[in-house]
């Protein structure tokens, strides 16, 4: 190849590879775009869905509070947010739900604590007499036995736990950079991490300060932990934790503060859960148990005249509009427990939320329950299926979900629903959702009972929420329920997951509604090939330029090229240039002997002349 193609490939190339690297890093970056992520939108003029095509399970559970005129599919447009003023359109409350990041530590490295090259260190011992052995052929014997090692162990170990830091110090900023990139693009107005913010409950107080540290400073930088005085015990007399629809300053603090659900992961199950556990995780991520309550303007007086007032307006069933969040610690609610006291606050804490909690009578609250360990499901439901294990000694050494004793407090307690038909309002209870992790697979699912089988017969039953729309469960007369969504983990193995929430109020019905999506990112490969093409190709692209550069000089790297090329093959140029010399000789001598031949004709002439 000549230098003027070489050259000419060079910059082909590297413009061929800029254009792939372009292409990825935009990808990569607003991956929330290309994979249609947003919060779902509440039913505008604009968006709404001709309920003349819409099927019969849609139609029958239409205007209830699981589902909205606009339907699942309605999304609405970051795009316009970024280029112009806020819509106005979008969700007054827009959760955006994170699970299980569980970040590992150097308890994930395999020689971790003990030195990188430990049999080779006790080969040197051996070989010094640091070491006391019976002969020294066995001595001799064990240095060949520790040589051996360090090529099968050291040496294998050593290369995992470098790919293994790599590993950890990557998946940080995979973590942030579905956290940034998402809190960037959706516009979310809370954050919450559903439990397993760290990997392991066993870590001692350094690993633990060390995760704690990456968690705040790599994976989730720039997010805030919820002051302790905002996170308030339940109570009757309680204070607006903020205002929804609004874009001030109080909203801006909101976005940055993340709502930590504490995990297995993080204190332990009931039988590992210990105050030291518990004091360690509050001090870092904010507190284990708390309620937040977020109120809903409205700016219109006569429907303002509607709502329940005990002198002015004393029959209505009408609340201002009120959205309760509940961050439970239900690692603790089955037994048995290692520490009573712990478990007991747990249950207080749950009756304080239903004693707090307004009449069922009532429309216009609506509660959300963020917790880690998903309510009882029968096997083949979700993912992982109902197991209980326990510790010799006593106490809850791991379990997939709550208990069914437990998960009824939920239901029939803090939503007050009822499989009794003449209960207060007829058993339908409040009005809410309930998301927690733990199960990395994800789970979406309707728990409801049926008011019209006797008394004996009645129990919890659960099904797949897309089976229990299309059967019309949801909203349904005589069977009541409640959606639960187990939120799939945002690790690689599990895609990057993330769960978008919003929560909107309909004033006709006076009741709030909502809707979820989940965005997956990916694994983690694809976010370590576009940083390291992009690292690589910005090292090509220096080199390129300087050289262009030094031709704009007056650098001649043709000829330097040329030069180059030359020098590497000297002996071919040389031959080729002597077998084209071998045929210019011949005429020569050709010639030579033809004068020859003449003078010595023109001699004999000259002879017989004479």
């Amino acid at each position: 190849m000549s230098p003027v193609s070489l050259l000419s490939f060079l910059r082909s190339a590297v413009g061929l590879f800029s254009i792939i690297a372009v292409a990825c890093t935009v990808h990569l970056y607003l991956y929330p775009l290309f994979g249609g992520c947003a919060f779902p939108l509440p039913p505008t003029i604009s968006n709404a869905v001709d309920t003349s095509n819409a099927n019969a399970s849609n139609a029958s559970i239409s205007g209830s509070d699981f589902d909205s005129a606009a339907g699942p599919s309605a999304l609405h447009d970051p795009l316009r947010q970024h280029v112009s003023s806020p819509t106005g359109i979008s969700a007054p409350f827009r959760l955006l739900a994170l699970g299980d990041p569980q970040l590992e530590g150097d308890t994930a490295i395999r020689n971790y604590g003990r030195p990188a090259f430990l049999h080779l260190e006790w080969a040197i011992r051996h070989l010094t007499w640091q070491t006391e052995q019976p002969s020294l052929r066995k001595r001799f014997r064990q240095v060949t036995h520790d040589l051996v090692d360090v090529f099968f162990d050291d040496i294998p170990d050593t290369l995992e736990s470098l790919r293994k830091h790599v590993d950890l110090f990557g998946n940080d900023f995979y973590l942030a950079h579905i956290y940034r990139t998402l809190r960037w693009w959706t516009k979310p107005t809370h954050v919450t991490v559903l439990g397993d913010l760290l990997g392991s409950q066993w870590i001692r107080d350094p690993e633990f300060n060390r995760r704690s540290k990456r968690f705040w400073n790599r994976s989730f930088g720039g997010a805030e932990r919820i002051p302790d005085e905002v996170a308030q015990y339940p109570a009757k007399e309680y204070n607006v934790s903020g205002i929804l629809g609004r874009d001030d300053d109080e909203a801006a603090t909101w976005q940055r503060r993340l709502i930590n659900v504490v995990g297995n992961h993080d204190v332990g199950y009931a039988g590992d859960l210990t105050p030291e556990r518990l004091e360690r995780f509050e001090r870092a991520f904010g507190k284990a148990s708390y309620e937040l309550r977020f109120e809903l303007p409205i700016g219109d007086p006569a429907t303002n005249a509607t709502v329940f007032d005990p002198e002015t307006n004393p029959t209505s069933n009408r609340l201002a509009p009120e959205l309760r969040i509940i961050n439970i610690n239900n690692m603790n609610l089955d037994t048995p427990a290692l520490n009573q006291s712990l478990q007991d606050d747990t249950y207080a804490f749950i009756n304080a939320v239903i004693d707090a909690s307004t009449a069922v009578e009532f429309k216009g609250h609506f509660t959300i329950v963020l917790t880690h360990m998903p309510l009882y499901k029968p096997e083949g439901v979700c993912v992982d299926p109902p197991f209980f294990d326990f510790h010799e000694g006593g106490g809850v050494k791991e379990q997939n979900q709550l208990s069914e004793d437990a998960s009824r407090g939920f239901l029939e307690g803090i939503y007050g629903l009822s499989g009794n038909p003449n209960a207060p309002a007829g058993g339908t209870g409040r009005r809410g959702v309930i998301l927690n992790g733990h199960d990395h697979e994800g789970c979406d699912t309707y728990h409801y009972i049926n008011q019209s089988l006797p008394g004996d017969e009645r129990r919890w039953n659960i099904s797949h929420w897309e089976a229990a729309r299309t059967d019309g469960l949801p909203g349904r007369p005589g069977l009541p329920g409640i959606r639960e969504i187990t939120v799939r983990s945002m690790m690689a193995d599990f895609d990057g997951n993330a769960g978008l929430l919003s929560v909107w109020f309909d004033q006709d019905s006076w009741e709030w509604k909502y809707e979820f999506a989940n965005c997956q990112f990916g694994r983690q490969y694809y976010w370590w090939f576009v940083h390291v093409f992009d690292i690589i190709l910005l090292v090509v692209l220096a080199a390129h330029g300087s050289l262009e550069i030094s031709i704009m000089l007056g650098f001649n790297a043709e000829k330097w090229l040329e030069t180059r090329l030359l020098t590497t093959s000297p002996k071919k140029t040389d031959v080729s240039a002597q077998k084209t010399e071998i045929p210019t000789q011949k005429p020569e001598v050709s010639t030579q002997k033809t004068e020859v031949k003449k003078a010595e004709e023109q001699t004999d002439g000259c002879t017989t002349k004479r």
